[in-house]
């Protein structure tokens, strides 16, 4: 027997009403080909991926500073699917980098006083910002690397992290529309 459309509509928003939480990782299509990506201030750093098939391969697009909730992937490829998925650190920061600047490169070297880091986070805070910005990322057991200056970052703050990951996000896709 063919279910009535008033019928349908009222088991439609029965299924959609309730208690179910909002998802706390989400990607928004706003134009044709940018993405924004979404998730609540857990007061974390953030990790976010991407890739075009969900299997992956995935490559980082950026590491953000905590209390950014947000990211905009903009200028995409149109008709093209794109998965994300993010992850939280965090991290003890240390004080004790050594930083050599040589024209315009900056060589940094540390002890490596932590037995199970997922890696290092190199973060800049440039000279006016009122926050660190991640800027390089090193595998695990590394004590150096080196960073190229842009113009006027010669007097920045430096700092240091020792990487723990949190769990990774459920993957979330959108599909790029038609370029216009």
């Amino acid at each position: 027997m063919p279910v009535k459309p008033f019928v349908l509509v009222a088991l439609l928003a029965a299924g959609c009403s309730g208690s179910a939480p909002a998802p706390s990782f989400t990607a928004t299509l706003t134009t044709p080909t940018d993405i924004v990506l979404s998730w609540p201030d857990d007061g974390a750093g953030h990790r976010i991926e991407y890739a075009n098939d969900p299997a992956g391969p995935w490559t980082t697009l950026r590491f953000l500073p905590a209390h950014t909730t947000s990211y905009h992937h903009p200028d995409l490829i149109p008709e093209t699917p794109f998965y994300y998925r993010e992850q939280p650190f965090t991290g003890p920061v240390s004080t004790e980098v050594r930083t050599v600047v040589s024209g315009d490169t900056a060589t940094f070297t540390w002890a490596d006083r932590s037995p199970d880091e997922a890696g290092f986070l190199l973060e800049i805070r440039r000279p006016g910002a009122p926050d660190y910005d991640p800027v390089e990322v090193t595998e695990p057991n590394v004590t150096t690397c080196a960073l190229s200056l842009l113009p006027g970052e010669e007097k920045s703050a430096y700092r240091l992290r020792a990487l723990h990951y949190g769990p990774l996000s459920p993957v979330v896709h959108q599909t790029t529309g038609k370029e216009r």
